[in-house]
C-alpha cells in the first residue's frame, strides 16, 4: 500500500481546515467510514476535505462536528474556506468552480474570447482590467491568479476531465493583445491540444447562422450527479440544474459541433493563426 500523503495545512485556508478534520478525525480512532455513517457523503468525499480538494457543506460540517464533540469549530470554519476558495472569483462562479473539479466531461462554446481555462497570464489580465478598470493591482493579480490556477485540472493524469471547446473564427482574429503575445496564446491552446489535454473546434468565420450565436455555454457531467449547465454575461452567470432544459442545451451543443471544422482541421486553423501573429502576416 502506498505512503499515505500528508497534507500540508500551511499552504491554504482549505489545507489548514482538512488537515484538522484529519487530526481530529484520527485522534478521536475514527475511520473515515465512521465519520460518514448516518449522513449522505462517501468517504472518498470525506477523503478529499481532508486533502484540502473539496469545500465541506454545512450539513456535513455540523454532523462532522457532533460526531468528533467539535463544539461547532467545522460548521463556524465552513464559510472561511467557501471564501479562500472563491478568492479571485465572483459570488455567482462558486457552484462552477467547485463542479468543474469533479466533472468526468465539460463542453464549452466562447464565441468572442478565448475560455477563462484556457487564457495565459497576459490574456486573463486584460480581460480582468476590461471588466474591472478600477481595480487595484492586487485586485488584477488575484483574479489573475484564480484564474490560471482552475487550469491546473488538466495536469491531473487521474481525475483529468474530458474537455472539448468550441470557439469562433472571428476571435482567433481578434487582435486583443500584442502580436507576439496574441501568438503565445493560441499557441498555448494549440499545445493543449497537441497533448490531448483538450479537443478544439472552430466554427468558421462564414459559416452563416449557428445554434447558441447569443453567449457563452459550459455542460458539465458528473460520474455520480445529474449534469448542469453553466450561461455567463459580463457581470453574471447562471447555473441550470433543471433536466429539461439541459437538454435543450445539450442538443444544441451537438448541432453546433456539426457546424463546426473538425479538430484536426480545427487545430489547424488555430496554429496558422498563431504564426499569422508571429510573422506579423495577420489576416484582415
Amino acid at each position: 500500500m502506498p505512503a499515505r500523503k500528508e497534507v500540508d495545512g500551511s499552504t491554504s485556508v482549505p489545507a489548514f481546515y482538512g488537515s484538522e478534520l484529519r487530526w481530529k478525525r484520527e485522534n478521536a480512532g475514527l475511520t473515515l467510514q465512521a465519520i460518514v455513517d448516518g449522513i449522505y457523503y462517501s468517504p472518498s468525499y470525506l477523503s478529499e476535505i481532508e486533502r484540502g480538494q473539496r469545500r465541506m457543506p454545512l450539513d456535513m460540517a455540523v454532523h462532522v462536528d457532533r460526531v468528533l464533540k467539535t463544539d461547532g469549530f467545522f460548521e463556524r470554519r465552513c464559510e472561511d474556506v467557501r471564501k479562500a476558495r472563491m478568492a479571485g472569483h465572483a459570488k455567482y462562479f462558486e457552484k462552477v468552480l467547485e463542479a468543474e473539479k469533479h466533472a468526468e466531461a465539460i463542453e464549452e462554446w466562447c464565441p468572442t474570447v478565448i475560455p477563462g481555462l484556457l487564457q495565459t497570464a497576459v490574456y486573463a489580465r486584460v480581460m480582468v482590467l476590461a471588466a474591472h478598470p478600477n481595480a487595484s493591482d492586487a485586485e488584477v493579480e488575484e483574479r489573475v491568479n484564480a484564474r490560471l490556477a482552475r487550469a491546473r485540472l488538466f495536469e491531473d493524469d487521474h481525475k483529468r476531465p474530458e474537455y472539448w471547446v468550441i470557439l469562433h473564427e472571428s476571435l482567433l482574429r481578434n487582435p486583443i493583445l500584442p502580436p507576439e503575445e496574441m501568438a503565445e496564446q493560441l499557441e498555448r491552446v494549440a499545445a493543449l491540444a497537441r497533448r490531448r489535454r483538450i479537443v478544439t473546434q472552430v466554427v468558421p468565420w462564414n459559416s452563416g447562422p449557428y445554434p447558441l450565436m447569443l453567449g457563452t455555454v459550459m455542460t458539465m457531467a458528473f460520474p455520480d450527479a445529474p449534469p448542469l449547465v453553466y450561461t455567463e454575461s459580463a457581470y453574471s452567470g447562471a447555473t441550470i440544474d433543471d433536466p429539461a432544459l439541459v437538454k435543450k442545451y445539450r442538443k444544441a451543443y451537438d448541432r453546433l459541433r456539426a457546424a463546426a471544422l473538425p479538430p484536426e482541421a480545427s487545430l489547424a486553423v488555430i496554429e496558422a493563426a498563431a504564426e499569422d501573429f508571429r510573422n506579423g502576416k495577420q489576416a484582415d
